[in-house]
């Protein structure tokens, strides 16, 4: 068997369509054309004597060879990068590049907070920052063009490594005048999906905040989804519903004033948990606790 023509390179391939499930999408990962990344696909089967994925015209299926080489190959590229990493390691900790992901809902929020501070403590740290929504973060770290990801734990933890770092409370917030404005007490049980305002799919805090909802009032979503919390906090000032606010995010902007609310619960169990997470294999697994510890001490929560 030719091994030597398959390359570290053609294994981020394979890894790519199988976490993407599509070509396009993979291709856009890695920085190829999508021929290319095809073309590539079809030398690997040939090479292995095995179909890797079942094409069609509208989908990619991975098949059960395609999973157990997909696994096997996450294995090479995690130790070859635990050589690379070993080449240009210093005594000195968080040195040296570093891809991190957050989720959108959390990202303008936290970070603005804690990238002044931990440059101070780390000045060799090169930090490649990106947003997005927390199935595409994943996808991404697992297919290694993240190294770590601040998130919301909503998603399957198989082969990777979570850090916590604290709890963010959720806040309600309601036009002014709303009943729920001047609920005594504030319950989540007062919640009902068909009032709120909500995130677009693929954002975690969309499904937090239903699942917030009693199970009999998780129905009837309204048409319109809002794509940033931004979108959400004007929606809500015009009276199209009240929604729920992650802590951090949980601005005062002058032109809503006297239009808009935020309400706390007295339940402290209303929140989301943030944790920072890797790779399992990752090869500077010490570099990311240090990032985690140092978040988490920074950190600033009620």
């Amino acid at each position: 068997m030719a091994m030597p023509s398959i390359t570290l390179r053609d294994l981020e391939y394979l890894v790519a369509v199988a976490e993407y499930g599509h070509f396009g999408k993979a291709a856009r990962a890695v920085n190829v054309s999508q021929p290319t990344l095809s073309g590539q696909i079809r030398k690997i089967e040939d090479v292995l004597g095995v179909t890797l994925f079942e094409r069609t015209n509208r989908s990619v299926v991975i098949t059960e060879a395609g999973r157990k080489h997909t696994v096997q190959a996450r294995v090479v590229l995690e130790e070859a990068q635990k050589l690379a990493d070993l080449a240009h390691s210093t005594a000195e900790p968080l040195a040296g590049s570093l891809k991190l992901g957050a989720i959108a809902t959390l990202g303008p929020y936290y970070l603005p907070h804690v990238l002044g501070p931990l440059h101070k403590a780390f000045p060799s740290l090169d930090l490649h920052l990106r947003e997005g929504q927390t199935s595409e973060l994943i996808s991404d770290l697992r297919a290694g063009t993240l190294d770590a990801v601040l998130a919301s734990p909503t998603f399957p933890t198989d082969g990777l490594q979570l850090f916590a770092l604290f709890f963010e409370p959720f806040l309600l917030l309601t036009p002014k005048g709303h009943p729920l404005a001047n609920r005594d007490p504030l319950r989540s049980l007062d919640l009902r999906a068909s009032e709120m305002v909500l995130l677009e799919d693929g954002h975690c805090l969309k499904d937090q905040a239903l699942q917030l909802c009693p199970k009999n009032r998780r129905g009837n979503l309204r048409h319109y989804q809002a794509t940033s919390i931004e979108t959400l906090r004007q929606l809500v000032a015009t009276g199209h519903g009240y929604t729920l606010i992650p802590y951090l995010a949980a601005t005062t902007d002058k032109r809503l004033k006297g239009l808009i609310r935020y309400r706390t619960f007295p339940d402290k169990s209303v929140g989301r948990e943030i944790v920072l997470v890797c790779r399992k294999r990752f090869g500077r697994i010490e570099d990311i606790n240090a990032l985690a510890t140092f978040l988490k001490t920074n950190s600033r929560m009620p």
